[in-house]
């Protein structure tokens, strides 16, 4: 499942990010520093520094951004999440077609499975050209260049890439998410599912119905998850 989702940070907070980014001197480093042997030969972008003090204070401000997001939650179903990431395009910088490794090993040393890759745009559109992700999925390529603050989830099994920037700069958050739910087909009936639940509640349909069908969601989360 590819999903967009809005505004997940605040005009306020991006420009609070990109200042400090921007000015992030020494903290920038090569992008392959987190490549493994397949991304290592496709990619070519910077990087702050994983472990850098500026990598842990954005990346608390996006995490306490996408725990209070039920769009997220609902999509991508979170059990843990790498601490997020933050990466820059510019002068033709790429990052090849390529499928992001199956585990990342935590700071704490914890094995953590990537089932949801999740990019947070901290660039305006027009601040670019380029650099577009795109994804390969049922329905061929379909290319994402979304305004700052928002953000896409979609399967780590996808094959993907960010097209060259050619003007400007692409700045951007991301990370992975190992899901309760590490079946993409799974997560996406249980979105709908949750999605439909919402919008009954909203518009007061039938107490049984929804109490039924809120009943089945859970039951379903019951028997798919992995705690």
């Amino acid at each position: 499942m590819l999903l967009h989702i809005p505004n997940v940070l605040t005009p306020e907070q991006v420009r609070a990010m990109r200042s400090r980014l921007d000015a992030a001197g020494e903290a920038w480093v090569d992008g392959r520093a987190t490549a493994g042997w397949q991304g290592a030969s496709v990619k070519r972008n910077q990087q702050i520094a994983e472990h850098s003090p500026i990598a842990r204070e954005l990346g608390d401000m996006v995490l306490g951004a996408i725990e209070r997001n039920p769009l997220f939650i609902s999509a991508a179903l979170p059990n843990q999440v790498y601490p997020p990431l933050f990466n820059r395009y510019e002068g033709g910088m790429t990052f090849g077609a390529h499928v992001d490794g199956a585990v990342r090993v935590l700071p704490n040393g914890v094995k953590l499975r990537t089932d949801v890759s999740a990019t947070l745009f901290l660039s305006a559109p027009d601040e670019y050209d380029g650099g577009e992700l795109v994804i390969e999925n049922t329905y061929g390529a379909q290319k994402v260049k979304l305004p700052a603050g928002d953000m896409v989830v979609y399967p780590a099994t996808s094959v993907h890439e960010v097209r060259p920037v050619t003007r400007g700069q692409r700045v951007g958050s991301f990370f992975w998410v190992q899901s309760l739910v590490r079946d993409d087909t799974k997560r996406a009936l249980l979105f709908d599912m949750d999605t439909a639940i919402q919008r009954l509640n909203a518009s007061d349909a039938d107490v049984e119905a929804r109490r039924s069908l809120v009943g089945s969601y859970h039951n379903l989360l019951r028997l798919w998850s992995e705690t």
